[in-house]
């Protein structure tokens, strides 16, 4: 019995040993997803071996980033209705949310079919991302009321419009140099916090006649437009915070515009009561609020990504644009131009060669769904809206951005 015990041993050992290999080998047949026999093959290179496993660095699979969203206002003045729609089209997108605001010098037939053209067509009612200011605010464009009203334009965004991530404040006069499909995809790899705002502390003769006049602004109180009010007292530069000043026009994160809005500090509102008298308001309020908030003062990208021409020295408004500033402004790399005559011959060139867009359609974009047959717009029809098909104007604007977050200049033009 002792003997048949002792003869039995090898075969159960051997049983084992067995057992333990084809576990082993079923455990690591699939390492990575590469069969584990393709590890034993080795190569020889000099002296040292190189192990396969070695060689066989698999890619991760990244997944892209999701496209980001813009927050639009777009304004006009009497007049401007046939240009803000014509603007809307063309920088349409499906992702993106919209308020269109025809301030009250415009005659009520004019908003009124511009209402109508917001509410009556057929893709804005099915997103449902353009809404229009009904009860119109009266505009000085010297004065506060134009920071009012795009502060207004911002709270029903941040209340009404969902998810987006930058604000972006255009008027009537200003055109888009690239499609929407290009700037959601060139925007969709950057941090989510930049605010493109250009700005300076070298305020130069603007203090003397911008921060130290005293003015009133009519649009607070009244029904009709009007000139501002002069007063004849001046007042002393800040020291309370640090004056900046630039372009009226920008592209501001959405964090930032809720610190304007609810101002969990008081810095917000204490700089719109001063610019409440301030001489052109909207080339300062945002530029100083953001300056001097130390959250956000380190997010600022100088530049308010558009081209635009000045006299030399700089009058109070630019130059209208021609079709000779036409390489200019692609040589720029910017996103957006102004001022443009309404509906001029350069706005054409700019549909026909930049955004591919027939008249009184949108640029199309991956998000256009239609057939286009028999002249209809292929963005009636909509689509997949996080399909982007990125053409030239996302290399140009991509060239852009590298120079604007470049080591270089991106720390160096910050809030100086």
């Amino acid at each position: 019995m002792q003997f048949l015990q002792r003869k039995c041993i090898p075969p159960l050992v051997f049983c084992s040993i067995f057992a333990l290999f084809l576990l082993f080998f079923s455990t690591f047949s699939h390492f990575n997803g590469v069969p584990f026999l393709f590890f034993h093959h080795i190569s020889a290179i000099g002296d040292s071996f190189d192990f396969v496993e070695n060689q066989l660095k698999l890619t991760p699979v990244s997944t892209p980033p999701s496209p980001p969203r813009f927050a639009y206002l777009i304004s006009g003045s009497a007049g401007n209705g046939d240009m803000l729609k014509r603007v809307l089209l063309a920088i349409y997108h499906p992702l993106n949310q919209y308020v269109v605001h025809l301030d009250r010098k415009a005659s009520p037939e004019e908003r009124l079919a511009l209402e109508e053209f917001v509410k009556g067509y057929k893709v804005f009612n099915e997103v449902g991302n353009v809404r229009m200011i009904v009860k119109a605010n009266l505009i000085t464009y010297k004065g506060p009321t134009m920071v009012a009203n795009t502060l207004h334009a911002a709270a029903i965004l941040l209340r009404e419009g969902g998810d987006w991530d930058w604000f972006i404040n255009l008027s009537a006069s200003d055109y888009p140099l690239v499609t929407q499909d290009d700037l959601l995809h060139t925007f969709s790899n950057l941090p989510r916090d930049l605010n493109f705002i250009d700005h300076t502390s070298k305020i130069g003769w603007k203090a003397g006649q911008r921060a130290k006049p005293v003015i009133i602004d009519p649009g607070l109180s009244s029904l009709k437009k009007a000139e501002v009010a002069w007063v004849k007292e001046r007042r002393s530069v800040p020291t309370a915070f640090k004056l900046f000043t630039g372009s009226a026009w920008m592209a501001l994160s959405r964090p930032f515009i809720e610190y304007c809005i609810w101002g969990w500090d008081n810095l917000p509102r204490k700089v719109l009561m001063y610019y409440t008298n301030f001489v052109s308001s909207p080339e300062g309020y945002f530029h100083t609020v953001i300056c001097n908030a130390e959250p956000f003062r380190n997010t600022t990208v100088n530049h308010d990504l558009h081209f635009i021409s000045w006299d030399n020295p700089p009058k109070q408004h630019p130059r209208r644009l021609r079709l000779v500033h036409m390489k200019l402004m692609l040589d720029s790399n910017a996103p957006f131009a102004r001022k443009f005559y309404p509906n001029g011959r350069l706005l054409d060139k700019i549909d026909a060669e930049l955004l591919s867009r027939g008249r009184e359609m949108f640029t199309p974009g991956g998000w256009c769904a239609g057939s286009g047959e028999n002249g209809t717009d292929p963005c009636s029809v909509v689509g997949t809206p996080t399909v982007l098909k990125a053409g030239p104007g996302a290399k140009r604007l991509q060239l852009l951005i590298d120079f604007l977050l470049s080591s270089g200049t991106f720390r160096e033009r910050q809030c100086k």
